[in-house]
């Protein structure tokens, strides 16, 4: 469900919008301590292999799981900052803060991982270098194969069950979603098997005619892996940050719902904004049904938001009594 807006009417001073605290993000914050331990001991090993065999590949690798490793770190905080509730300066929460902590994550793969990983396989190539111990080196990306595989057989498992629940492709949900820690494991781990398979080429290219360039080119396919993957991530980090409609399957469901309470007559203006992971924030203007006084209808548009905040998904609500020339919306 990816999402935001557009500007809100002009709401009433007297009347303050209705917040909830967003819905937990505990299988998330599970899924990032899976891959954080597993890139830590995979960052290891690879350092090991690299400084033993010389391959420029490994090198590369090594750098990779480094850089994912501190990501999984400011994913962390992301996720951990996010979830405060909301106080009398940040009436909307702290729910985008996970999207600020989570674009350091990308910069950084795109620095660091992508950066560094491109600068050595070039410098490879200008003064190429010998490589040994080969046996190592397949040792460590067997051994890295299988952990990342695990790590990412855990973002895969929750982005299909929330894809399932959604109705949506997984691949596209992972895409749309607005949890952007779910987002950036799955993409990170998706990027490290990826990564892994270039560097086993290169290697053994590097084994088998022994010249260094294919270990070099190795490194630099990594790279472009890696900047591929993080501007992706920069990019839905952003959206999210400055404002994305809600999806029209999402917007639909919420309009529906609305329709369907009893006192709603109308609905003419619908605005749905993620304010957070998992939390949207709701302005709308309704006709009530009746004819009642200035004091009724403040209590029976409180007692809406009350309701539609219920909603483990709907973060906050206003809701505001439609103009007698106002349409209906489609």
């Amino acid at each position: 469900m990816a999402d935001a807006p557009t500007p809100a009417p002009p709401q009433p001073e007297s009347r303050n919008p209705r917040v909830a605290r967003p819905e937990d993000g505990g299988e998330s914050t599970v899924t990032v301590i899976v891959a954080f331990l597993a890139n830590a001991l995979i960052a290891g090993a690879k350092t090991v292999a690299a400084t033993i065999t010389g391959s420029a590949s490994m090198l590369a690798e090594a750098v990779h799981s480094w850089a994912d490793t501190g990501n999984e770190i400011f994913l962390l905080v992301a996720d951990k900052r996010s979830r405060r509730p909301a106080d009398a300066q940040h009436p909307l929460g702290f729910g985008r803060e996970a999207y600020v902590w989570s674009m350091f994550a990308a910069i950084g793969l795109f620095a660091v991982g992508a950066g560094v990983s491109i600068t050595h396989g070039i410098q490879e190539l200008v003064h190429p270098e010998p490589a040994d111990s080969y046996g190592v080196a397949y040792a460590v990306l067997a051994l890295a194969f299988v952990l990342e595989g695990v790590s990412f057989l855990r973002a895969r498992r929750q982005a299909r069950d929330e894809a399932r629940a959604a109705d949506r492709d997984t691949l596209h949900h992972v895409l749309v979603t607005s949890d952007p820690t779910l987002r950036a494991v799955f993409a990170e781990d998706a990027a490290a098997l990826v990564g892994l398979v270039v560097a086993f080429a290169g290697v053994l290219a590097h084994q088998v005619t022994g010249s260094p360039v294919p270990d070099a080119i190795g490194s630099i396919v990594v790279g472009v892996v890696l900047a591929v993957v993080s501007v992706v991530l920069i990019d839905r980090n952003r959206r999210f940050l400055v404002g994305e409609a809600a999806m029209p399957a999402t917007r639909a469901a919420v309009l529906e719902g609305i329709r369907d309470l009893p006192e709603v007559e109308r609905v003419t203006y619908l605005r749905l904004e993620y304010v957070g992971p998992r939390a949207l924030y709701l302005v709308a203007s309704v006709d009530l049904r009746g004819d009642e006084s200035e004091t009724s209808v403040a209590r029976r548009l409180d007692d809406l938001e009350r309701r539609v905040t219920s909603v483990p998904l709907i973060a906050g609500a206003v809701f505001t009594v439609s103009a007698p020339e106002e349409p209906s919306i489609a």
